[in-house]
């Protein structure tokens, strides 16, 4: 929710560069196919990195080109006049697959137990079904909670480039640990916290 509420001041800075690359006549789904690579390859060094910090940091970077193209395709339809249903749903589809790469990419690295990362993910994606889920009850897509993709995109950057200085256990898990069960228990949160929020708007 923090980070989700500099959206207004991100996109001013990224519009420009979403004209100059819809200007070259490339298209908001080669976009998001290429948002989705990225994350996948991220999942993919997360998974082998074995405790490496320097693949643990492109893995972090990575997951920051996800970020970036994820947020350009939208910006790119809506610069043609050419945003649908269809590209939303696939933006959202693309979004999860995204989630699922790079988190499990992690946990299945071994940097937390399996039993976590199930629980993380869980939260994970409940969250973003419910924030679509108002949308499709007609209340507007929701995306309140203390934790939102942009909040835990911004946490397994920064996480990255925590690791790749310092690797040394806290309490029994490292950084990236850490962050997937912040992100997990966040998650989880702010699922409720949607459940509470939806639930409240149907009964007006």
């Amino acid at each position: 929710m923090t980070f989700n509420a500099l959206r207004p001041v991100a996109t001013k800075i990224l519009e420009p560069i979403a004209r100059k690359m819809a200007d070259a006549g490339i298209s908001p789904n080669a976009i998001s196919m290429l948002s989705l690579l990225f994350a996948a390859f991220s999942g993919f060094l997360y998974y082998y990195s074995a405790f490496d910090p320097l693949l643990v940091l492109v893995a972090g970077l990575l997951v920051a080109l996800n970020s970036f193209f994820d947020a350009m395709d939208g910006l790119i339809a809506r610069y043609l006049d050419i945003a649908s249903a269809r590209g939303d749903f696939l933006d959202h589809v693309i979004d999860r697959y995204s989630d699922v790469f790079i988190i499990c990419g992690i946990f299945f690295g071994g940097y937390v137990s399996w039993q976590i990362g199930v629980a993380t993910i869980v939260g994970v994606l409940l969250t973003s079904y419910l924030g679509t889920q108002a949308q499709a009850l007609q209340l507007g897509r929701y995306y309140g909670g203390i934790i939102g993709r942009a909040d835990r995109l911004v946490l397994i950057m920064l996480s990255s480039v925590v690791y790749f200085v310092y690797q040394s256990p806290i309490y029994g898990f490292s950084v990236l640990g850490w962050m997937i069960i912040i992100i997990g228990i966040g998650s989880h949160i702010t699922a409720f916290q949607r459940i509470a929020h939806i639930w409240k708007q149907l009964g007006e």
